[in-house]
């Protein structure tokens, strides 16, 4: 008899805690990527790190790898949506990075300041002063995005690249 009303409460307990206790994990989990989604999306400026794979394929951002000092920024109204990335790269990071536009080096001007003064404001960048600096606009139709692109050649072996796509949604 002892038995079985063990039993029978082992199984009770097991009923309600499992389920219970699952919920609990659950909801923690839940509040916290509401909260990371909250962080990312209240950002006011450029933000250390990566962009993700899906804003790199919409904006055609092609970040080659090796990267290093990667930062991003994405702003949307109804008008113009628009993601700016730094990083610094290889020399050859660059050529895979052209090529991903579309473009080679080339197609870079130097001196050319291909950012907008606006977009300067917006991510705190400054092209003025001394640098090597050598840009490109990678114009596409509608919808397909538009890039600017500045590159500072200081030291060719590590350019650091500036880019502003901006698309029409």
């Amino acid at each position: 008899m002892i038995r079985r009303r063990t039993l029978t409460l082992l199984i009770i307990v097991l009923l309600i805690g499992v389920p219970a206790g699952y919920l609990v994990i659950s909801a923690n989990q839940s509040r916290d990527s509401g909260r990371d989604k909250e962080a990312k999306y209240a950002a006011t400026g450029m933000t250390s790190g990566w962009p993700s794979k899906l804003q790199r394929r919409i904006y055609e951002v092609p970040v080659p790898v090796p990267a290093e000092e990667v930062a991003y920024y994405e702003t949307n109204n109804w008008k113009t949506s628009r993601l700016y990335v730094q990083f610094e790269t290889t020399g050859a990071g660059l050529d895979v990075f052209l090529a991903g536009l579309g473009v080679d080096r080339d197609a870079l001007r130097k001196g050319k300041i291909a950012i907008s003064d606006r977009a300067q404001r917006v991510t705190g960048w400054q092209f003025g002063g001394s640098g090597s600096w050598w840009g490109v606009v990678n114009e596409q139709e509608n919808p397909a995005p538009t890039q600017d692109v500045v590159v500072n050649m200081d030291n060719p072996d590590y350019p650091m690249v500036y880019v502003v796509s901006h698309t029409v949604p």
